[in-house]
């Protein structure tokens, strides 16, 4: 769709939209305060977004704390995206049964999924789901589980007013404002939204609210607290050419990065790009029928290494490598452009305080 002029709504006729999807058969999905961090989940009201929270984040640092502010969405991220909504951690892929006769079947589980509309997604996370579609979608094999889920979801996308000392999507280019891959784009003002299409689906939504013209001064405003979130950016992933860091293998702060390093694999379970997993077969107890899953997996595990009984990745440092060598190197090779969007997770939640920005930059040679 063409770039459009956003209308004004206000901040209570906000729970018009949800009313509205609801009726068109989506079940809500939106932040709300669980367990100390603002993650996603189903959604009824308004009540359960949360109104006046921030979040805190540092390296090792996640925190929220309350504001004074009445806005639904003036905070950064939490430790979801919408990965877990269309890539599962656990799934069944296929079954396998033994009839009566010794034959065996192979059979694909009937799946129904519900269409789900998420509220509140930031501009990282659609730049992210751009990658999974990408992988998942637009490869030789389409991933019919993802893509079925993926058919189903519509986007309200919310511009960022706030930027935590984490995030970084400035400098790949990722936010902090949506510019595509929403159905429905929001700007929070203090009065209410900015509004916008970016979907004909979006658009159908949109003629059916009680939606006003935007002022100049709504506007500008807009405009001064996009800039102020970008400026809030103390963080800058410099850029890495091809091969770049694959050719620095042998610098000397792999080994310092792997002396902190857990391989909790913390880092890959909250990054919305990561998509690594391992399958098995599980049996029933009669010996007749089993489950091939798939599970979400991580490079920094001893058993995601381990090939054809050698492993590949015996070491931490040679695990680390393989992370952030794939995320930021190689998938420009791949996938057209770099796996990092600047969300700062990886740093938030990994229990070892390491900074994914400046080890990148130091072993990239931004700093030399």
């Amino acid at each position: 769709m063409e770039q459009q002029i956003p209308s004004f709504l206000l901040r209570n006729d906000l729970s018009v939209l949800l009313d509205l999807l609801v009726a068109d058969g989506y079940q809500l999905h939106g932040p709300q305060v669980r367990d100390g961090a603002i993650t996603y989940a189903s959604i009824s009201s308004l009540s359960d977004l949360p109104v006046g929270y921030q979040d805190q984040q540092k390296p090792g640092h996640y925190q929220l704390a309350e504001d004074h502010n009445k806005r639904f969405f003036h905070w950064a991220n939490g430790p979801q995206a919408l990965k877990p909504l269309l890539y599962p951690a656990r799934e069944v892929l296929w079954q396998a049964k033994r009839n009566a006769s010794g034959s065996i079947q192979f059979i694909v589980p009937v799946q129904s999924f519900e269409k789900i509309a998420v509220i509140g997604v930031k501009a990282c996370d659609i730049a992210a789901l751009k990658l999974q579609d990408q992988h998942f979608l637009q490869g030789e094999y389409v991933d019919p589980g993802y893509q079925a889920r993926r058919e189903g979801l519509l986007l309200v996308a919310v511009n960022c007013s706030y930027a935590a000392s984490t995030c970084f999507c400035v400098s790949t280019g990722d936010g902090p404002s949506v510019e595509s891959g929403f159905d429905i784009a929001l700007t929070e003002l203090d009065e209410g939204f900015l509004v916008a299409a970016g979907s004909e689906k979006g658009e159908r939504f949109l003629t059916r609210l009680p939606l006003q013209n935007a002022t100049a001064q709504q506007l500008d405003a807009a405009t001064q607290q996009h800039e102020t979130v970008a400026a809030m950016q103390t963080r800058r992933l410099e850029p890495i050419a091809v091969g770049q860091l694959n050719d620095a293998r042998e610098h000397p702060q792999w080994q310092d990065i792997a002396e902190r390093c857990l391989a909790c694999g913390n880092c890959t379970m909250v990054c919305p790009t990561c998509f690594c997993h391992h399958q098995n077969d599980e049996l029933v107890m009669k010996g007749d029928e089993s489950q091939h899953i798939r599970e979400w997996d991580s490079c920094f595990g001893e058993s995601h290494g381990q090939l054809a009984g050698f492993q590949v990745r015996d070491t931490i440092k040679a695990r680390y490598q393989q992370w952030m060598i794939h995320k930021l190197d190689s998938w420009q090779e791949q996938y057209g452009r770099s796996g990092c969007t600047g969300c700062g997770r990886c740093m938030s939640w990994c229990p070892a305080e390491i900074d994914f920005v400046a080890e990148a930059n130091i072993i990239g040679g931004a700093d030399e």
